[in-house]
């Protein structure tokens, strides 16, 4: 069953959903090129706090490490209390508290953050050097190493009760040299970068058919158990955030030549295609879950770029959901608040 609801309103983007703050909560004050910053600020570092003139509201910038980070929309940031976001920098993992706006570092040096826990107030992260699975205590900052990734492994997404972490890797020595050169453009680069040629690398990723495989590994014994076995491209993997066997991963690619979003047991069963394209040029991505951890929410377009629609597959009940959007209410990332009243997009 579909529900089809033609009367989405416009919103404008608020602080503190889940993981989207970037359009409105300006990490690092120069990451997001939608928000005009004033016209009398010095060369330099932006102000600490304006008044967007377009839009009357308020923008905060909360970080002052050169190329400071949130995580990616749909990867948690916040302690389980509420009260904390993590964010990254080039010299380590932050904490920032939302009440008083202040900053400490947790954790020092090149590694790359996973997620934060939804049972504990606890950062996972790789050492990246070291290609090693870490956590750290946010309120105490006591670190503990947690298992060793496989070679060329990868590891990002952290289940419900914090025991199981998921990943995908290249089997033997297969396309060990493949890849097309990232091209950025000029005087720019960073996590927050889109490559120039990025079409082409999708593409030609997709074409390869290297052998992958998608595994868990448990974060108290550190072994590693394989869900599949693939020659497609794996890829966003993200947990439910409440029920610890259900794992969400994609079949990536350009999303036009792709059945993108599916989900698997952690025992490697019910392996299933959340939604199956049925015209050309249909895609489906930017796939995250609901607060209730039940409720899969994407973006919807039929064909691309001509229909736009909000998405939701209940992985229970499997009820669909489809809200659509005019061509200037899509967003590229979306997200919900926690009774699914209000979505926002960027």
């Amino acid at each position: 069953m579909i529900q089809r609801d033609a009367s989405f309103l416009s919103i404008y983007l608020r602080p503190m959903l889940s993981g989207l703050i970037a359009a409105v909560l300006l990490l690092n004050g120069g990451a997001c090129s939608q928000i005009h910053q004033p016209t009398t600020a010095p060369a330099g570092d932006p102000p600490t706090s304006w008044v967007d003139p377009d839009t009357g509201h308020r923008v905060r910038r909360l970080t002052s490490e050169p190329n400071s980070t949130g995580f990616y929309f749909n990867i948690n940031a916040y302690t389980p209390d509420g009260r904390e976001m993590v964010y990254s920098a080039p010299d380590g993992i932050h904490v920032l508290d939302l009440k008083t706006w202040k900053t400490r570092q947790v954790v020092a040096g090149k590694v790359r953050t996973i997620v934060v826990g939804k049972k504990t107030p606890t950062i996972f992260y790789i050492k990246t050097a070291e290609h090693e699975i870490w956590s750290a205590n946010v309120d105490t900052g006591e670190q503990h190493k947690l298992a060793d990734l496989p070679a060329r492994g990868v590891v990002s997404s952290v289940n419900a009760d914090e025991t199981l972490a998921a990943g995908t890797y290249i089997e033997g020595d297969a396309g060990k040299d493949y890849g097309t050169e990232r091209v950025d453009p000029p005087g720019m680069s960073g996590p927050l970068v889109q490559p120039m040629n990025k079409a082409r690398m999708m593409e030609e990723r997709l074409a390869a058919h290297l052998p992958l495989v998608l595994f868990t590994v448990d974060l108290r014994t550190g072994k590693l158990n394989t869900l599949l076995h693939s020659t497609d491209w794996i890829n966003h993997l993200l947990f439910s955030p409440t029920d610890p066997t259900l794992l969400m991963y994609c079949h990536e690619g350009p999303w036009h030549k792709v059945d993108r979003i599916w989900t698997i047991r952690t025992d490697g069963t019910q392996n299933q295609l959340i939604h199956k394209r049925t015209m050309s040029m249909e895609i489906a991505g930017h796939e995250f879950w609901g607060i209730d951890g039940t409720t899969i929410w994407y973006d919807l377009q039929t064909p691309k770029g001509e229909d736009f629609w909000i998405a939701g597959y209940n992985t229970k009940t499997a009820e669909r959901r489809w809200y659509h959007l005019l061509r200037n209410e899509w967003s590229i990332h979306f997200n919900v608040t926690n009774d699914e009243s209000l979505f926002c997009g960027d």
